[in-house]
């Protein structure tokens, strides 16, 4: 967590005693790391030892484990330099090999002045320093070389140089192309660090685990403050919402244990009705799923939500609610969706008679797509409305035809119990009938957790959510997630505060370098 220079004590002994505190936190944490580090070198000498499969899960929940404490631990010294800089001082580190012979250089050299910044005398050239950083673009390694020319003045003898390239990563040698590889490689294409490791070393580029752990929880630490912008921008900025949510089991490091914590996602898609807004896919962690979550998430928000009916978003639709109550929509798939589970369990004629029903209502929606909301209007009165309300008449008919617990009367009184929140989108051209945008955006987090099995820890959860709401964001409005944060990663540092909105996905125009790199 970043410290705000503000809240720094002015006094030095006390300044003193929060950097101690802080290095002893880090201290603890690589600690733990160490044991972990033990405990699975000692597992997989038994594992290579004996013919049994049995300590496969728990090698990989280690794996997972130590990269989730070394990626925590990259993000707070990220946030906390003065800490990471004291930690540095006092630890005794190897030297750093040379980086790979075998991939290919490339030199950008950083222009020294013309002239003499003390007495505007004319330069010698007397020398330079070279910095390599490894970086990555699309399908291989490269190496660049950072050359600053080293100049003396021939009338006062100063000493003049460019100033050294900013890296994404403090103390780092990774390029802003690598980094933004390794974010999409684990929250795009799932794929865990130890696995990405594999990888690069069938390419001859030998990096450690822990080595990309803390380039991406530094690279975390670095877009954090786009992140927030972006769920700013969303949440203040929209008048319909699709709020979902789904879980994700948290790692307790050190326990072996896991808890379920949620990740929500709030998305803004309204390409349906040809709005103005761009498309943008929100996401917060959670450990929990109490209604307080959502309340917090969309404290700013006013509008419309669509959402399925889990209870927890009630409080949302109460007029207690600080800012007002929000508007309820419902979603059809839901209701599509419990019918259908009957029919394919039963077959049951009146299921099929239902899903045809609310098949008619989609079949005019697809008719309506991308038109402008008015036109959506008129048309859902004339044509979906009648048929919505006939479909309310023929299921309260059919509740009494069935099994009052059957499941399809459960599937019914379901539908009917949200019937005014199912008819909000008929008197409003600008809702979908369901919610489908916000399943689609959790679809990469369903994928993800299949391949990851779990976030590490609770800051681990909260830095998946940020990644996908860049992630997913970008690719709604047409971006490659890799190359945009390849120039977001080269950019941000200098980029003027004031301004940091260019960089959101919808309002980024790529630089010279970033399309020839692609």
């Amino acid at each position: 967590m970043a410290l705000d220079p503000a809240t720094l004590p002015d006094d030095v002994d006390a300044l003193k005693r929060l950097i101690v505190s802080l290095t002893r936190e880090a201290v603890h944490a690589s600690t733990l790391i160490e044991k972990l580090r033990g405990e699975l070198a000692r597992l997989k000498r038994a594992r290579f030892g004996t013919s049994s499969e049995k300590f496969g899960p728990r090698l990989e929940q280690l794996e997972l484990a130590i990269e989730a404490l070394e990626v925590d631990e990259a993000e707070r010294l990220a946030g906390t330099p003065v800490v990471a800089e004291a930690r540095e001082a006092a630890r005794l580190r190897p030297a750093r090999r040379d980086l790979p012979a075998h991939l290919p250089r490339e030199s950008v050299v950083h222009a020294g002045p013309c002239a003499c910044p003390a007495c505007g005398g004319s330069l010698r050239r007397i020398g330079e320093d070279v910095t390599e950083s490894l970086d990555y673009v699309p399908g291989r390694f490269k190496v660049v070389r950072h050359v600053r020319e080293a100049f003396a003045c021939r009338a006062c003898e100063q000493v003049v140089q460019a100033p050294a390239p900013h890296h994404a990563v403090p103390r780092g040698r990774a390029g802003p192309g690598l980094l933004a590889h390794i974010a999409v490689a684990k929250f795009d294409d799932h794929l865990p660090l130890y696995r990405q490791a594999e990888i690069y070393a069938r390419d001859g580029v030998e990096l450690a685990t822990s080595t990309l752990s803390g380039w991406l929880g530094a690279t975390a630490a670095t877009l954090q403050p786009l992140t927030d912008l972006l769920r700013r921008e969303v949440i203040t900025g929209s008048d319909v919402l699709h709020g979902d949510d789904t879980p994700i089991p948290v790692l307790a490091p050190g326990t072996g244990k896991t808890s379920i914590g949620r990740l929500w996602t709030y998305v803004r898609d309204e390409r349906p009705h040809g709005g103005v807004r761009p498309p943008a896919a929100v996401f917060f962690a959670s450990p929990d799923r109490r209604g307080e979550r959502p309340l917090a998430h969309l404290a700013a928000f006013s509008g419309v939500l669509v959402a399925d009916g889990y209870a927890g978003f009630n409080g949302l639709y109460e007029a207690g609610r600080v800012g007002g109550a929000l508007t309820e929509a419902a979603c059809w798939a839901h209701v599509r969706r419990k019918i259908f589970e009957v029919h394919a369990a039963t077959s049951s004629a009146l299921a099929a008679e239902a899903l045809e029903r609310i098949g008619a209502l989609y079949g005019i929606e697809r008719d309506l797509h991308g038109k402008p909301p008015d036109l959506r209007h008129r048309e859902r009165q004339v044509r979906s409305k009648p048929l919505a309300e006939a479909l309310k008449v023929w299921a309260e008919t059919s509740l009494t035809q069935v099994p009052g617990r059957s499941e399809l009367a459960k599937a019914l009184r379901y539908m009917l119990a949200r019937w005014p929140a199912l008819m909000r989108a008929f008197d409003d051209g600008r809702l979908a009938l369901d919610n489908n945008a916000a399943e689609r955006a959790l679809r990469s987090v369903a994928v993800g957790r299949k391949n990851y099995l779990f976030a590490g820890s609770a800051l681990g959860a909260e830095r998946a959510a940020a990644f996908y709401t860049l992630i997913e964001t970008a690719k709604m409005n047409g971006l490659d997630p890799e190359s945009y944060l390849r120039d977001v990663l080269t950019r941000i540092a200098d980029h003027p505060a004031k301004r940091l909105s260019d960089l959101l996905p919808w309002n980024w125009t790529p630089t010279d370098w970033t399309q020839q790199a692609a």
